[in-house]
């Protein structure tokens, strides 16, 4: 007999699937962004951003709008917005810290719809985290279509490569995501 995979399995071996850019996503993302602020205490969140390919105009992408939300600390992710979103039907995943260091050094968020499929990750940050870094290659991106351009198409290719493997589809696109960023930080 073979044991159920954990929740973290399951999502990392969901279908992937690369869609021409919906302009609906940033309404998308503007509505779940009031909805969390109505959901959770406002002391212990800060600013909501949009990125990753949804946050790209005309760049193709998962139909999933990506967000960062700003909290104060990890603690009050997992002892309060965690139950909180958890109790509202969000699917709860997080990150060891590195180096051994106790605690969450990365929360995010799964929103499905009625159907069961993924509408929203919500990742929360405190304010000093480098992962605040993926601003930088969204705002690339858009100021630089044609190479947007070129990741959509990447994107379409690694999807039909791995359609059931997430790790392998992140791992693929590593070398474009780095290449990207380095000339965001040098411009």
């Amino acid at each position: 007999m073979n044991p159920q995979p954990s929740h973290v399995e399951r999502a990392l071996q969901e279908r992937i699937e690369i869609v021409p850019y919906d302009p609906r996503w940033p309404t998308r993302f503007a509505e779940e962004a009031q909805r969390l602020r109505a959901l959770l205490p406002a002391a212990l969140i800060g600013r909501i951003e949009h990125f990753g390919s949804t946050a790209v105009p005309g760049l193709a992408a998962k139909p999933i709008v990506d967000m960062l939300v700003e909290v104060r600390s990890m603690a009050d992710v997992a002892q309060t917005v965690a139950p909180i979103l958890q109790g509202a039907g969000y699917e709860f995943f997080w990150r060891a810290r590195e180096r051994g260091l106790p605690g969450i050094a990365y929360a995010w968020f799964i929103r499905r719809d009625v159907d069961g499929v993924r509408t929203h990750h919500i990742h929360f940050l405190e304010a000093g985290s480098s992962e605040w870094e993926r601003l930088r290659f969204r705002d690339y991106l858009r100021a630089h279509p044609e190479e947007a351009a070129e990741y959509g198409e990447l994107k379409r290719r690694i999807a039909a490569e791995h359609p059931d493997d997430r790790r392998a589809y992140a791992r693929a696109k590593t070398g474009f995501v780095a290449r990207a960023m380095r000339r965001a930080r040098a411009a």
